[in-house]
């Protein structure tokens, strides 16, 4: 098995790491950077439980060689919290309860960041859109579009 030093920016922190050629994303997060809030779903890029942000767009962790995100900007759902306070996104989650069992749930905070990030006030139809690739075994979507709804602080 075949290793490079790789130099990655996660979270805004710049770090070199002997990662294997083949390494997953998925894994260097969690295994390597001790970063757990990514989940690992199906690991066929189905579910969107991995999902984090390159250069501001979701990506699946689970699908992207980590080698392939050198000199990128890697952006996990830790990094949202600032000083130990939950970002408004993750607060809108919590007080609407677009949560259930949480699994799905940094993945869809993160896909719902990254749409956020292009539209600050989106539709009910953009909002599905954005969290198209993610999916939820436990709710009706309801609740999770109402969280990112009220984020953006978009009234209905």
């Amino acid at each position: 098995m075949n290793k490079r030093l790789l130099t990655l920016t996660v979270n805004e922190r710049v770090e070199q790491h002997a990662v294997a050629d083949n390494a997953l994303l998925l894994d260097v997060l969690r295994d390597t950077l001790g970063l757990t809030g990514t989940m690992q779903g199906c690991d066929g890029g189905e579910c969107g439980a991995c999902t984090v942000l390159v250069d501001d767009q979701p990506q699946l962790a689970c699908l992207t060689l980590a080698a392939t995100c050198a000199g990128r900007r890697i952006e996990t759902i830790e990094h949202l919290t600032r000083n130990g306070r939950m970002s408004l996104l993750q607060q809108a989650f919590h007080e609407h309860l677009g949560t259930q069992c949480g699994y799905c749930t940094p993945g869809m905070v993160m896909a719902a960041e990254a749409l956020l990030r292009r539209v600050p006030q989106p539709s009910d139809a953009q909002i599905r859109d954005g969290l198209a690739g993610n999916l939820c075994r436990c709710t009706g979507y309801v609740k999770i579009i109402e969280s990112v709804r009220a984020a953006a602080g978009v009234a209905r």
